[in-house]
This record gives C-alpha cells, sequence and structure tokens, in this order.
C-alpha cells in the first residue's frame, strides 16, 4: 500500500476500509427485566448506536494526525479500532509496524502489580525483550518522575502518577504509530510540557502519531492533519486550522440548537425588568457573519427591551476565545454614553475600531444592568464570529512580527 505525495512517496501505515461499528444500548435495566424480555420481545428493550460508518481513512507514516469531534462523535471507538482494542462491526483495518496506545486511564496496567512490575509487563506486550526494557528502565523511571513511588501498587496512584508512567512506557518502546488519547489533559503543566517535547522529538523521527484531543491549539500547532468526525462520519479530513474552523461551526450550531430548545419547553414568562433580545457581530461594510480580519472595525448591533420603561441601565458586551477567556470588554457606562429611556424596543451599537484578534472564534455575550451594575438579564454568547489563521503566529492577540539580529 502506498501513496504519492508532492515530493515523497510514504507508506501507508494504517488503512481503514469501509469501518463502521455498532454498539448495543439496552434500555432493561435489570437481569431480571432481561430475563422477561429474552426473544423477540427483547428487540424492543434495546437500540442500535452506530458509533462510526462506512469510514474510509488512509494514514501514512511520519504524519501526526488530529482526531477532533465533540463527544459522542466516534473518535475514541476509532482510535481504539486502530489500536486493535476493539473490532469493527463491518469493515477492515490494516496497520502495520509497532503500535503504542494510550487510549484512556485505567487501561494497560493491572491495579495490583507495581509500577515496576507494570512496567516490564507492558514492554513485554509491546515486543520488548527483558534486556532492552532493562536498558531502558531507568530512562522511563527519569521520564515518569514518580521516585519511590515505582514500587507501589499502581491501584495506590493518583491519576497524574498513573499517566506519567503509562506515557514514559509507550514513548520508550520505539513505537512506529502512537495512539493518544486525550489522555494528557491529566498531567501537569510542566509533564504536559515534557509529553509535548517528546511528541516533536517523535515528529522529526519520522514516527507516526494519532492523538484524539480537545484543546484544539494542539491540533493546529502539532498536526499535519486533522480529521473532523460528527456522527459517526468524516465531516473535514485536511488542514488543521481549517478542520478547527468547521469544529467550532459544529459547536455553534449545536449551542444554538440548544438555546432554542430549551426556549421553546421554557415556562418562564418574560422578563419584566427589561431584556437583550438578540444581538448580530461583523465588520463594518461587511455581511452579517463573514470573517473578522485584525484592523477590521467590529459592530456590535444589540437589540433591547422593557416593558415598561427603564430611565437609568447600562448595556455591556463582554467578548470571550473559545476556551471561555475574557479577551475584551466595555460598558456604556465606561464609555460615558447618556441613554435615553429604554421603552419599548431599542437598538444599540457598540463599534470596536482597529480589532486586534488573533485567529480563532470568538463569542459575544451581551448584558442589560442598572447603574449598580446589577444585571437585569444577560444574553451568553449572543452571537459569534471567526478570525481567519496568520501563517505568522498564533495567540488571541494578532500582531505583525519582525526579526532582526546582529552579529
Amino acid at each position: 500500500m502506498r501513496k504519492a505525495t508532492e515530493d515523497v512517496v510514504r507508506p501507508e501505515i494504517v488503512r481503514i476500509s469501509n469501518v463502521s461499528k455498532r454498539f448495543v444500548m439496552r434500555k432493561d435495566n435489570s437481569l431480571k427485566e432481561r430475563l422477561v424480555t429474552m426473544g423477540r420481545m427483547g428487540r424492543r428493550h434495546r437500540e442500535d448506536f452506530w458509533a462510526l460508518k462506512d469510514l474510509d481513512i488512509s494514514i501514512e507514516a511520519g504524519t501526526t494526525v488530529g482526531l477532533i469531534g465533540h463527544n459522542g462523535s466516534g473518535k475514541s471507538t476509532l482510535l481504539k479500532i486502530i489500536g486493535g482494542i476493539i473490532d469493527p462491526t463491518s469493515g477492515a483495518v490494516e496497520r502495520r509496524g509497532r503500535i503504542a496506545a494510550l487510549l484512556e486511564l485505567g487501561a494497560g496496567f493491572h491495579p495490583d502489580l507495581t509500577g515496576r512490575e507494570n512496567v516490564y509487563l507492558n514492554a513485554s506486550i509491546l515486543g520488548l525483550s527483558r534486556a532492552t526494557t532493562e536498558e531502558r528502565f531507568q530512562d522511563i523511571l527519569d521520564f515518569a518522575s514518580i521516585g519511590d513511588f515505582i514500587d507501589t501498587q499502581v491501584k495506590f496512584y493518583s491519576s497524574g502518577m498513573y499517566v506519567r508512567l503509562a506515557f514514559a512506557v509507550a514513548v520508550h518502546t520505539d513505537p512506529d504509530l502512537l495512539l493518544v488519547d486525550e489522555v494528557l489533559a491529566v498531567g501537569d503543566e510542566a509533564f504536559q510540557r515534557k509529553c509535548l517535547d517528546k511528541i516533536r522529538a517523535f515528529q522529526k523521527e519520522g514516527r507516526t502519531i494519532i492523538l484524539v484531543t480537545h484543546a484544539l491549539g494542539q491540533v493546529t500547532e502539532l498536526c499535519s492533519r486533522a480529521i473532523l468526525l460528527n456522527k459517526g462520519q468524516v465531516e473535514y479530513d485536511g488542514d488543521p486550522r481549517k478542520a478547527v474552523s468547521a469544529f467550532r461551526d459544529i459547536l455553534e450550531d449545536r449551542r444554538l440548537s440548544d438555546v432554542a430548545a430549551v426556549q421553546a419547553h421554557s415556562s418562564k414568562p418574560s422578563i419584566p425588568s427589561g431584556q437583550v433580545l438578540g444581538a448580530t457581530v461583523h465588520s463594518v461594510d461587511l455581511q452579517v457573519r463573514d470573517g473578522v480580519h485584525p484592523g477590521d472595525d467590529l459592530q456590535i448591533d444589540i437589540r433591547l427591551e422593557h416593558p415598561e420603561g427603564l430611565t437609568e441601565w447600562v448595556c455591556a458586551i463582554q467578548i470571550d476565545n473559545a476556551m471561555g477567556q475574557v479577551v475584551y470588554g466595555t460598558t456604556t457606562k465606561r464609555l460615558g454614553i447618556e441613554l435615553p429611556v429604554l421603552s419599548g424596543e431599542l437598538d444599540v451599537q457598540f463599534i470596536l475600531r482597529d480589532v486586534p484578534f488573533g485567529a480563532g472564534k470568538y463569542f459575544v455575550n451581551v448584558s442589560l444592568m442598572d447603574m449598580e451594575g446589577i444585571h437585569l438579564h444577560d444574553l451568553p454568547q449572543a452571537c459569534s464570529f471567526d478570525v481567519p489563521d496568520y501563517p505568522l503566529a498564533v495567540g488571541t492577540v494578532h500582531a505583525r512580527p519582525e526579526f532582526s539580529f546582529s552579529a
């Protein structure tokens, strides 16, 4: 199996052909219920859930692939099928080389064995001889940094200690293919940096890595390719930044659907103290929902309502990035604006000049408050906008970089 690229011919290390995976969800909760509903009647008490549907994916050696998608999209299921942990319901998976997998916390170590014993056990499962494991044991111990706990039973480890040792074993077995499923989020920041440095070293050595993570910054920084899964199918396969942007659009659509569903079933009466009816955001002179570029003037249009008339009030905006961090906020009170009486519906507008936002998705939150700062009504994530990728830098702040040096 070989696939040609523009510059080099890379062998395929994984070939996924027409793979589907079905799980059966049972609705009878007890053994008694299952016995009563055995046979034909039992079909009423179970439901098929297709975690993956007809996937065709090939992964070339030496690439770093990020699997992204919302919870339940099939990422972890696909990674387990690639690793041979579970079998597909239909289709076939071909793989080559030694595989090391960190698929979930709690998998791979025997809780009643010590860390040292588990190192030798896992290394042997991954194909290392005892002599080779002994040669690498000190490197494994140094990387894990768990000290004397290496001779303690694993069941007494914290989640962080467990991940440290599991990752240390996996990366010191010379894998051709490394599978990582979100476990790096458990370690502390120093250990995460150590893991990322090891992954970068693997990339330089030409190893293949498949990474499942919700840290989208890691996807754009580390991966040469990203596969976006949605409801068990490939939504996008290609450039990591485009995949992340498409994923954020899916998340936003889901959020809006959830909000609409809650509002449709809500029995709460309208808020008599006033409310934020809605908001839109776009660059000045551009269409609503078009991308916002650094240096643009950003326009936020807001519609407010008060049934009786509010004489003293404040309108506030707050812009958050995709991680929920506040990147900007202001109010009409800070700006020293004298507002008219809010009676019935009223449209107001903020314009932010020469915005410096870095690449990513941003959410605008709107609040109606009284002069004392008490919130009368909030509309979280009232609208959102995207800032396209900037190839020279990353982060939430845009700045054009320059560099010089002198001997």
